[in-house]
């Protein structure tokens, strides 16, 4: 379990904030046994057109039933994913079907995901900025993650204990809300990505390593993986935000294998470059890697990254050399409890 010993804003009084760069005492550090590891992350939410402006209604669930399958496909490797479930999703008696027995014995996981435009109490106006949930009033953003957090409860039998906002969009009183929801892990944060032209986070100042937001609640930070490929790697944290305005640079730099920024998901990246950052990412000693992709990709049509069957086999495809690839090099899963038990103090 954490120190109850504050970090550096904390001690001073500063209000701990998921988006704040962490001070160099808050890297979590683990047990020499744990390892390295890596997660399995599941955006489980609705299906709805990515490029239209955002509704109450009108989303779709039958991708849900699907996700049975990519759980069978998991246990076959021993991966049990963790699946970060918005309102309509926890809503859906299929997806008690789908996952219920998984979860209850121990081959799946539960989280939360807020997408505060389809999850109840609805005050706010449906707009771009409210989409990010951080943005919203504190009260209406606990009072939704509550929410939904007692409907995920309800549907499973146990409470989750891991968060990622929709969109990644944490704000300054998201943290507070996360610890004082019984939450132990937030995975909001997608480093090296800036979403503030949106009027979202930027995160291009936020590590990858694991740190406590807050010590106090027992608040982990828990990245998403994103990593710099190519000659030019060690130089991407700063370089890449200063292309921003350019991607035609950006872009050619990548095909010249000068620099690459590559997320860790199926949804836009080839095994082959998942390979080699996975090994670059191992060579540089972090503890967690963190994988993610969103649920309606399962099914053709839902997902501008699987758009037919044959896109779908890829998807499969993909995580088949990832997890062989992972396997042969000693690479394990790991559960929640898993992380929060190897932390020291």
């Amino acid at each position: 379990m954490p120190s109850r010993l504050g970090g550096e804003g904390e001690r001073q009084g500063a209000p701990a904030r998921i988006t704040r760069p962490p001070p160099s005492d808050a890297r979590v550090h683990f047990a020499p046994e744990f390892g390295q590891r890596f997660v399995v992350t599941v955006d489980t939410e609705e299906e709805f057109d990515w490029a239209k402006p955002f509704e109450r209604t009108g989303h779709g669930l039958r991708h849900v039933p699907r996700l049975a399958k990519f759980q069978q496909f998991c246990e076959g490797f021993g991966v049990a994913p963790i699946y970060l479930i918005d309102y309509p999703i926890a809503s859906d008696p299929a997806v008690g079907m789908a996952l219920g027995d998984a979860v209850r014995h121990g081959r799946a996981e539960i989280g939360v995901q807020l997408h505060p435009w389809v999850n109840p109490p609805h005050q706010e106006q449906l707009n771009v900025f409210n989409s990010f949930a951080g943005n919203l009033p504190p009260a209406l953003e606990r009072a939704k993650l509550v929410k939904l957090r007692d409907t995920i409860s309800a549907a499973f039998g146990q409470a989750p204990r891991i968060y990622r906002a929709g969109r990644y969009g944490v704000g300054s009183a998201t943290a507070q809300i996360l610890a004082e929801s019984g939450i132990a892990i937030d995975t909001s944060v997608r480093s090296h990505f800036d979403y503030s032209s949106q009027g979202g986070p930027d995160f291009t100042a936020l590590p990858l390593h694991p740190w406590w937001v807050d010590r106090q609640g027992g608040l982990m930070e828990l990245p998403l993986t994103t990593v710099f490929s190519g000659a030019l790697r060690r130089q991407g944290p700063w370089l890449f935000p200063r292309l921003w305005r350019v991607p035609r640079l950006r872009g050619a730099m990548a095909r010249a294998g000068l620099m690459n920024r590559v997320p860790f998901t199926p949804e836009g990246v080839t095994a082959a470059e998942a390979i080699r950052c996975i090994d670059l990412t191992l060579a540089d000693g972090l503890p967690i890697l963190v994988f993610s992709f969103h649920s309606p990709s399962l099914r053709p049509g839902h997902t501008p990254y699987v758009r037919d069957a044959r896109q779908l086999d890829q998807l499969y495809d993909w995580w088949r050399v990832v997890f062989t690839h992972l396997a042969c090099c000693g690479i394990k899963p790991a559960s929640v409890s898993d992380i929060m038990q190897a932390a020291l103090i």
